[in-house]
């Protein structure tokens, strides 16, 4: 049988726990929690029963529990679990539904168990960011989309029409233009911009087809290749363009261009070489 593991972490920066689990045969007696659950199934069938209501749940379902939601569960396959989920405390939530929504009230989802493939691709990105402990801006402007959409889709009503701001969305791309080679955080962009987090995440992505983060990686990269024509070391490329270490700095670029730093900027020292002989 699969060997239990189980990892918990808390995020400081977003005030939030981040669970997984995997290949637990645990059963869980009735019981709730005072804060919100948005978890997801990786593997396994549970039998679930929330608010008097039973359920099948499966790799790929989203468990949604508001506080004081009671539930119990067990396994009912004869296999095990694989559970990634974050725990969110009601004054965590109530920061992210005012900025949000602007309004300072606590959602209330309307279901239990959802499945929806673009949210647990959201999800278990979050989670994953969460639990190696990255630093990107990323990781809140995925916990603010994730949050959106669930409230959207299966909470309370609240303001869906994204304004355009395309003057604010342009100084936003100033401002990720002039300091891309500084760290930058989302406070830094909304400060500049004179737009809230939410409204910057929805309008700019609304505007330019892609969050303000792959933005300013995209800026970065195209730096970077600059560079890196011109014979710079993919190390010191990296660090002109603002990337945290090296390992990111590889993985962005080979992401974005096809090609590692170091094979691309290979390119153009053998056509400069090939110059020379000719």
């Amino acid at each position: 049988m699969k060997k239990e593991v189980r990892t918990v972490c808390y995020d400081e920066e977003l005030c939030i726990e981040a669970y997984h689990f995997e290949g637990i045969v645990q059963p869980f007696p009735n019981h709730f929690h005072d804060y919100y659950v948005i978890g997801f199934v990786e593997a396994g069938t549970r039998c679930l029963s929330c608010k008097n209501k039973d359920y099948t749940v499966k790799a790929g379902d989203i468990l949604l529990f508001n506080p004081n939601d009671n539930h119990s569960c067990m396994q009912c396959d004869g296999g095990t679990l694989d559970y990634r989920g974050l725990n969110i405390s009601k004054e965590s939530m109530l920061s992210l539904v005012e900025e949000i929504t602007g309004k300072k009230e606590l959602p209330g989802f309307s279901k239990n168990i959802v499945k929806n493939d673009g949210l647990n691709h959201c999800l278990h990105t979050l989670h994953q960011m969460i639990m190696e402990g990255s630093k990107e801006f990323e990781k809140e402007e995925a916990l603010l989309f994730l949050v959106s959409e669930l409230i959207g889709l299966y909470g309370q009503p609240f303001e869906k029409c994204i304004p355009e701001c395309r003057e604010e969305i342009e100084l936003a791309c100033e401002f990720m233009e002039k300091h891309f080679e500084e760290p930058v955080t989302l406070e830094d962009i909304c400060a500049y911009s004179h737009l809230s987090k939410s409204t910057l995440l929805r309008a700019f992505t609304k505007s330019k087809g892609v969050t303000p983060y792959r933005y300013l990686q995209a800026i970065r990269i195209d730096k970077a290749k600059r560079l890196l024509e011109g014979g710079v070391s993919p190390m010191e490329a990296g660090l002109q363009t603002g990337f945290s270490d090296q390992s990111h700095f590889s993985h962005s670029f080979t992401a974005f261009i096809g090609l590692s730093p170091a094979a691309y900027r290979r390119i153009f020292k053998e056509h400069e070489k090939e110059g020379e002989d000719t």
